[in-house]
């Protein structure tokens, strides 16, 4: 049998991630009030623009630099620090993990900052479900030469709801790597996005859809419906 590994992104793959920004957009406005709030996202789309991926506290500290006599700061911080991940899991994504681990191995592979995206991992009891195999880069879809060195295989399956990744991953590892798009979050439903790239090898309309999926369907081209589990 092949070895097969299965690489899971994190935000709106696994976990609600717009739910837990609208959270935290909440909480801000509570907190400094709704212009304040606003300059908090600047910031935080200036630090996305420069480094690539989303970075909640690094957008706090910019905030803070700006406002350095705002009591309501710690408030916030601790809000991102201690959020309780684990309640804006999507149903079945834990047990979607499970499913595909009886044929190989289940990983994460993610983007984002080096203290908040593990927190928010290992929290959400993702950390635990996929044994401690998480890899967090800068730009993931530069690193699959990293990823095979620490996860050799004969055929890879990437679970992600950004079909910008699941493009240029199949533009490197061709048919090495099966492509599953699970249709989750702003990006998966924005008609823009999906019109400029082609589509997944496999569409989920929700994570736990890939407990309908036996190990084959990894294997198969043009898949179109849930295949009995082999």
């Amino acid at each position: 049998m092949a070895n097969l590994v299965f690489l899971f992104d994190v935000d709106n793959t696994l976990l609600d991630n717009d739910h837990v920004t609208t959270d935290l957009k909440r909480h801000l406005e509570q907190q400094v009030g709704p212009e304040r709030q606003q300059r908090y996202w600047d910031f935080f789309e200036q630090i996305r623009t420069e480094l690539g991926y989303a970075d909640y506290l690094g957008a706090l500290q910019r905030y803070r630099l700006e406002y350095p006599r705002d009591p309501s700061l710690l408030t916030v911080s601790h809000f991102l620090i201690n959020y309780p991940f684990a309640t804006r899991l999507y149903p079945d994504s834990l047990d979607a993990i499970e499913h595909v681990k009886q044929w190989g191995t289940a990983a994460i592979l993610s983007d984002g900052d080096v203290v908040f995206q593990p927190r928010k991992v290992e929290r959400s009891g993702i950390y635990e479900a996929v044994n401690g195999n998480v890899l967090i880069y800068i730009h993931k879809e530069k690193e699959l030469d990293d990823v095979e060195r620490r996860f050799p295989a004969d055929h890879y399956v990437l679970i992600d709801d950004k079909i910008r990744i699941l493009a240029e991953v199949k533009k490197i590892w061709g048919s090495k790597v099966t492509t599953v798009f699970p249709r989750q979050g702003h990006y998966a439903l924005d008609p823009e996005i999906l019109a400029a790239y082609p589509q997944a090898d496999i569409t989920l309309e929700r994570i736990g859809e890939l407990m309908k999926y036996g190990r084959d369907a990894f294997f198969a081209k043009d898949v179109k419906s849930p295949a009995r589990e082999t």
